[in-house]
């Protein structure tokens, strides 16, 4: 009986409790063109009512999702084909309340050299822990859409650091963003839930032994 409470407690705390930061990938194939991304990736809504993902993700009012039309194409080449987001002003702000570190990363296309802060605080507040630097690099080798070549740009804001926003808004009406990569922070106490649940698992196991 008690090799079986071992065996089904160390189950359920392995299976149960995160212990890593999970990275999430924001391909804006889902919001709807022209309409403000809001909170389709927090378990809400666009600004047209198009519903997605529940991965804690908002945007700020002037970070509108595009895709191509009769009227384009606005964009080509993008790593997801199908919808890019782009910043309109200077709400174009992501923000994770949960916090972010480690390697942080973004697709883009540019029509001027501009730069994309990352904050320690929600909607560009607090401290700004790093930038991606964008180049001019729109028509780079291509000409068959405004944005048409992509470079990935990269900041690794560190284990120390949480970062709980990016601003786009320098970038307004220069430039589109595809593939957004952040890596989140843990939830608070799965590391200690983890180290309590295998000292149990020790404590019983001892138990056995001596009994």
């Amino acid at each position: 009986m008690k090799t079986r409470f071992i065996a089904v407690l160390s189950a359920g705390l392995l299976s149960a409790t995160p212990a890593f930061a999970t990275s999430i990938t924001l391909d804006f194939e889902g919001p709807t063109s022209f309409a403000s991304i809001d909170r389709f990736y927090s378990g809400g809504t666009d600004s047209a009512g198009a519903a997605g993902p529940d991965l804690g993700v908002k945007f700020g009012f002037d970070a509108l999702g595009l895709r191509n039309d009769e009227l384009g194409p606005y964009f080509s080449n993008a790593p997801s084909p199908i919808g890019v987001m782009v910043a309109v002003g200077p709400g174009a702000t992501m923000n994770y309340a949960g916090g972010f570190k480690g390697l942080a990363s973004v697709y883009y296309s540019s029509a001027a050299a501009a730069t994309v802060a990352i904050w320690s605080g929600l909607n560009g507040t607090g401290t700004e822990l790093g930038s991606f630097v964008l180049n001019n690099n729109a028509t780079e080798g291509c000409a068959d859409s405004p944005f048409c070549n992509w470079s990935l740009a990269s900041f690794d804001i560190g284990d120390a650091s949480i970062a709980r926003s990016i601003t786009f808004g320098s970038a307004a009406s220069l430039g589109a963003f595809d593939n957004l990569t952040i890596d989140t922070v843990p939830e608070p106490g799965s590391g200690m839930a983890l180290a309590v649940g295998v000292a149990m698992i020790g404590f019983a196991a001892r138990r056995r032994r001596a009994g």
